[in-house]
């Protein structure tokens, strides 16, 4: 049996090219991401620091999309269609992975506010065991969301369905359509507990005294960079709806619209991880620099 959805093809030369471009982009990314996660797990200074190792959180996470929606692309240009079981569990990584972003972030705004609001109590409460367990606790909200889909079509779809191949997307496999309510709803409540987190957090550091002030204001920027990476993972929310928007005006440009839509939304916002902390944080950079640019005589330890 075969399942697929309405999705055309490109020719050849096309296909080489696009899944070029995205491979060239997403191995870049994910070798700087890589030099990142490396440098954090070399160095005391980073893999003791909980503000750190939330950032390393990010950053893992960002590799993990990248690697999903790269081999993705890739498969559904060399063989079009997947086996169910393969295909679900390559999009339950990238669903889990792309709800811990944005609650990832959440945190990391609350540990910003804590350092300027309680600076006498940040060390109590930002320990690495209490990071350790706040990111179990995004790993198991983020795969409560899904697991229940998963069990649904478990019970639902017919044993031919998982003997099956599909075009692999998240409606060819949970396709019913309480389950497309269920995760709308979902996103909803996540993005309103973000949002509000990260509004909260960056009025209550924008009043903090005066005496805090230089502090104050790279934790107001840091937030503000937070708000921005959010509203680039909202762009998964809004991929159909913008897919749709421009294949209609578009008809024929329904292959490149996709095309450019995916690389938007799921490559090109996980380079701005990296420039949150691989550029601003000057420890960090100094770091990396030198694992990016590898020398045999150059002295880490410098």
């Amino acid at each position: 049996m075969n399942l697929t959805t309405a999705v055309y093809r490109d020719s050849l030369n096309t296909a080489i090219v696009k899944n070029l471009i995205t491979v060239g982009l997403s191995v870049s990314i994910i070798y700087v991401n890589s030099s990142l996660v490396h440098t954090f797990t070399k160095h005391e200074v980073f893999n003791t620091n909980p503000r750190y190792i939330l950032y390393i959180h990010l950053v893992i996470n960002d590799i993990l999309l990248l690697i999903m929606f790269t081999l993705l692309q890739v498969l559904s240009y060399i063989i079009f269609t997947l086996h169910v079981p393969f295909c679900i569990i390559l999009l339950l990584i990238s669903i889990i992975c792309s709800l811990n972003n944005p609650l990832t972030l959440a945190v990391m705004a609350v540990e910003c506010y804590v350092a300027i609001c309680f600076p006498l109590q940040h060390s109590q409460i930002c320990t690495v065991k209490n990071v350790t367990v706040v990111i179990t606790v995004i790993w198991v909200l983020s795969s409560l969301t899904i697991l229940p889909d998963l069990f649904t079509i478990l019970a639902t779809e017919s044993r031919d369905f998982f003997h099956s191949r599909v075009f692999c997307l998240r409606e060819t496999v949970f396709r019913l359509p309480e389950l497309e309510k269920k995760r709308t709803m979902s996103n909803i409540v996540f993005l309103v507990i973000v949002w509000l987190t990260l509004v909260y957090t960056y009025f209550r550091i924008l009043f903090t005294a005066q005496a805090a002030a230089a502090n104050a204001k790279k934790a107001r920027n840091t937030v503000l960079l937070h708000g921005f990476q959010l509203l680039l993972c909202m762009l998964t929310y809004v991929y159909d709806l913008l897919l749709n928007g421009f294949t209609k005006l578009f008809p024929k440009g329904v292959l490149t619209i996709r095309y450019t839509i995916s690389v938007f939304v799921h490559v090109l916002p996980r380079l701005v991880s990296p420039l949150v902390y691989g550029i601003r944080d000057k420890a960090f950079r100094r770091y990396l620099r030198r694992y990016l640019f590898y020398s045999p005589k150059a002295n880490i330890n410098k």
